[in-house]
């Protein structure tokens, strides 16, 4: 049994018939030596310090699962196609298992994987573990899911079920083969230096299946903070504002499934709302977003999207970038947002929205580079979902007319009146009075001798004038 973005033992559809067939399972996961020790092509690092803790902490979390099962985890860092080979041609198995992937790094891993294993007499067998809706459950093939949001879901929401969650296995028989079990790594081993979580975060996320049916209940059962959802949604500090479920989501510590039948059995017990509808319609999302990158397969990634745009205009300017990257623009708002995602690899929907629109839109810069400083960063970060959210914005994806476009000043005195959140992120800004906390370029000379502030040293000139947003 090939572990991989289905960390869990509930709802695991691989797992499960790994154990009705066989006598015995041996599962595996494998740290992907190119995931976690390369760069993309714009320089980031794969998978950066937050993601890599989260991962190591999941795959503890399964190590300690499967041993209450009775069973062990194998780990190795490597190429998996290389190491679950090297294990499967070893114990002579009969097949290896897994949850099939549809990115191209992935595919190409699978494939690879699978090829090896043919010349030894063994294949692969596939299942499911990724979606809300199982493909074959939906009313079209996937080259004809309907390229609108909209159109899908109408298509799909009243039409098709959502199948029972699998529980998880009451034991799984230890395996007999004598195989070392290896070691799981260090945040060091992988390339990273060990840290301590930002003291201003909402919210610490740590990894594996049990934190995640934890913050299930928490959020649902013990809070009910799902009632308020819809309308807390956007707000930037406070920890209920979100599930924060999606880092565990991602690395498949949960099932979209499982959340799923647990929300229903919320709204069954207390009450369906819009809030509750609100999470629901947010998987559907993720799912549509899954289903374009299966139909549009590696158009997802490039400058043009799905839409073969042509975005010539978007230019690969890494002093501009970097500027954003740092929060270092000038602009509270935005570089509120970007402190916090370099301090804790997460921030809000709002601040992805508004930052991603602000590299676009008002710096000019290629989408790209934001995506995939995103998925270098992001500790939730999925590759569809990512980058499906990106074409969007950046106006190529297939639910595109145009470019989308935040009016950044507009938003920020919308969802921080106050600029709570951005003097929690920029102390440097604490004195700046609540009506010009967003422009502080508007500040004449008097001000800020006022205010005992000097726009360019104690806090970055703006890179664009805040009038553009304000006139």
């Amino acid at each position: 049994m090939w572990f991989r973005q289905d960390l869990r033992l509930h709802d695991n559809e691989a797992l499960r018939d790994a154990l009705e067939v066989s006598n015995e399972v041996i599962p595996i996961y494998v740290f992907d030596e190119r995931v976690f020790n390369t760069t993309t092509p714009f320089g980031f690092k794969k998978t950066d310090k937050f993601r890599a803790k989260f991962i190591i902490e999941s795959v503890e979390n399964l190590r300690k699962s499967l041993r209450k099962k009775g069973s062990e985890l194998i780990v190795r860092i490597g190429k998996p196609e290389e190491e679950v080979y090297k294990i499967a041609k070893a114990a002579k198995t009969n097949w290896v298992f897994c949850n099939r992937e549809r990115t191209q790094e992935e595919v190409d891993v699978q494939d690879a994987l699978e090829k090896a294993l043919w010349s030894i007499g063994q294949e692969i067998r596939y299942s499911r573990g990724k979606m809300l809706y199982y493909t074959q459950d939906l009313p079209f093939p996937v080259s004809h899911t309907p390229d609108s949001f909209s159109s899908f879901r109408k298509e799909v929401e009243k039409f098709v079920s959502i199948r029972e969650p699998f529980l998880p296995p009451n034991s799984i028989p230890s395996f007999t083969s004598d195989i070392n079990l290896g070691t799981i790594p260090t945040l060091e081993d992988l390339g990273h230096s060990s840290f301590e979580i930002d003291k201003r975060a909402s919210f610490v996320f740590e990894g594996g299946e049990d934190k995640a049916l934890q913050r299930l209940h928490s959020y649902l059962w013990e809070t009910k903070n799902i009632l308020r959802y819809k309308e807390i949604k956007n707000n930037l500090l406070e920890e209920p504002f979100s599930s924060k479920l999606s880092p565990w989501i991602s690395q498949g510590c949960l099932s979209p499934k499982k959340l799923f039948y647990e929300l229903k059995k919320f709204e069954k017990e207390h009450k369906a709302n819009k809030s509750t509808y609100w999470l629901f319609f947010e998987l559907m999302w993720r799912d549509f977003f899954r289903l374009m990158g299966k139909k549009h397969g590696n158009c997802i990634f490039k400058k043009g999207g799905i839409k073969k745009e042509n975005s010539l205009h978007l230019k690969d300017d890494y002093r501009i970038f970097e500027l954003w990257q740092k929060g270092r623009t000038g602009i509270p708002f935005i570089d509120a947002n970007m402190k916090e995602l370099n301090a804790t690899g997460y921030i809000s929907n709002r601040g992805r929205l508004n930052v991603a629109s602000f590299l676009i839109q008002d710096l000019k810069v290629n989408w790209q580079m934001g995506a995939e400083y995103f998925e270098s960063i992001l500790i939730d970060y999925d590759p569809c979902s990512n980058w499906g959210n990106w074409n969007q914005l950046a106006g190529v994806g297939s639910d595109s007319k145009e470019m989308k476009y935040y009016n950044i000043i507009s938003q920020a005195k919308r969802y921080d009146p106050h600029g709570d959140y951005v003097k929690h992120w920029l102390p440097e800004l604490e004195r700046i009075p609540k009506e010009r906390i967003h422009i502080p370029d508007t500040l004449s000379l008097g001000e800020q001798k006022e205010a005992n502030f000097v726009l360019g040293a104690d806090y970055p000139k703006a890179m664009l004038n805040t009038n553009r947003w304000t006139r």
